[in-house]
């Protein structure tokens, strides 16, 4: 054994394809220039990579520093008997699976170019769940990205109408092209309403009259234009607001009837548009207004087709072909892949109520709407609020370009995770939090000693 990893060791020295050395213990290290043993672990309901020597020891998902054109190492020991791997994609390494606790197994590779080179577990689910890290090879400057991030902010929700009579009521909307933030190593070209994804929130009472002005920005290179789902008239607005750069474009209308709807770009193609990020949502009070909740929060699911696989970095290009077949490389909660999981991360406390909006930009999926570990007190289908709200719901379906409004108190604390309960988009980066704080409730939830969690019982 000793030998063959010595022969890998040199291989990989040489600039040979890197290998995955399998091993019965992490007691073998591989020659190498830098090495580093990684642990599988269960940290806060994550799975996660935890440092298990060095000055790494005892750190989560921990950024493992080498030199370029340095030979690594990385052994990894699997700490929880569940099945794991790890890989390097930027240089080729890929372990072997590991099953059983104290399995372990070894990858060794040239760190041929500097930057910041992501690893993680290839295991369906798993790199979601939280096994990732960073590799930096060289001395990586930290230089402040030129890109924006266009994830809007979902507490961003507007001021509520209240108990007011009709008022006449004016929004500007900014039509832009920016590069922003897609994930942590990537960008894409967003066409946007006021530089965020969504779009701004709108809010209006029944009765009002509304003005809209459209400017789309000098620097665009495209027509842009608004179709609003709560105006009755031609395109709902798009017919007149067909805005070249430069220009801007207005028109009125009445808001007839209460609902939560959706707006959209609607300039040929429009599924481009829309996909590129041009949705939002206005809401439209009843008479007297909403009930008054602890916490509202904007939220809506979009769509991105890129030439490049999702998890690739630099900039993502949009490929018309996967747009048409309908297969979406990026699926996101609020513009990006990060939104709601890390920049703009959901908050309540324990006995509030939550009220959600939220919509589908699309272009293209319906959302099976979900909150991992919660209940939907209230569910107003298809954002119909002079309707009876159905009640105790755990799954609702949205169609794109349609809304709905929910709400729920929350009982217990801890991280609630939101999914489209298709399940397999979150793998593309469908997920946002909502974390709880306060005091544990033992009757409504516990977990007793010396049962295991992986177990089912």
């Amino acid at each position: 054994m000793k030998n063959l990893v010595l022969l890998f060791a040199l291989a990989a020295a040489a600039g040979f394809t890197p290998h995955a050395i399998a091993q019965g213990s992490a007691s073998v290290t591989p020659v190498a220039d830098v090495t580093f043993t990684l642990k599988t672990a269960i940290h806060e309901g994550r799975m996660v990579f935890v440092g298990d020597a060095g000055a790494i020891k005892g750190e989560i998902n921990p950024d493992l520093k080498v030199e370029e054109g340095a030979v690594v190492a990385i052994t990894l020991v699997n700490g929880d008997g569940a099945m794991h791997d790890i890989a390097v994609p930027e240089f080729g390494a890929q372990s072997d699976q590991l099953i059983g606790d104290g399995a372990a197994t070894t990858i060794v590779f040239r760190a041929t170019k500097g930057g910041q080179f992501e690893y993680w577990c290839t295991i369906p689910g798993h790199k979601a769940a939280g096994m990732s890290g960073m590799l930096i090879v060289g001395d990586v400057e930290e230089t402040e990205s030129t890109a924006l991030n266009v994830g809007k902010d979902p507490a961003e929700v507007g001021e509520p109408v209240g108990d007011r009579a009709p008022q006449h009521v004016t929004f500007d909307l900014l039509t832009t092209e920016v590069e922003g933030k897609l994930s942590d190593g990537s960008t894409y070209r967003y066409w946007t309403f006021n530089n965020t994804v969504p779009g701004p929130m709108l809010r209006v009472r029944q009765g009002d009259d509304v003005t809209i002005n459209l400017k789309n920005d000098e620097s665009s290179v495209n027509i842009h234009s608004v179709d609003f789902h709560a105006v009755t008239g031609p395109g709902g607005g798009a017919a007149v607001t067909q805005v070249a750069p430069g220009e801007t474009k207005s028109f009125s209308f009445k808001a007839l009837q209460p609902g939560l709807y959706v707006y959209h770009c609607a300039t040929p193609m429009i599924a481009h548009h829309i996909s590129n990020g041009m949705y939002g949502m206005i809401l439209v009070e009843p008479e007297g207004g909403l009930s008054e909740v602890d916490r509202e929060y904007y939220v809506m699911q979009g769509e991105l087709y890129t030439v490049q696989k999702h998890g690739s970095r630099g900039l993502q290009e949009f490929s018309l072909e996967k747009l048409l077949a309908e297969q979406p490389e990026h699926i996101m909660f609020n513009g990006s892949m990060t939104a709601l999981t890390k920049d703009h991360v959901m908050k309540a406390n324990v006995g509030e109520t939550v009220r959600m909006y939220f919509g589908v930009g699309g272009p293209n999926l319906v959302s099976s709407l979900h909150l991992i570990g919660e209940i939907f007190d209230k569910v107003y289908d298809q954002a119909s609020l002079t309707s009876p709200p159905l009640t105790d719901v755990q799954t609702t379906l949205v169609p794109s370009g349609g809304a709905t409004m929910v709400e729920f108190k929350v009982d217990y604390p801890g991280r609630y995770i939101l999914v489209d309960h298709s399940l397999s988009r979150a793998e593309k980066g469908l997920t946002g939090f909502l974390d709880v704080e306060g005091e544990a409730d033992p009757a409504i939830f516990h977990s007793e000693e010396g049962i295991d969690p992986n177990s089912g019982h």
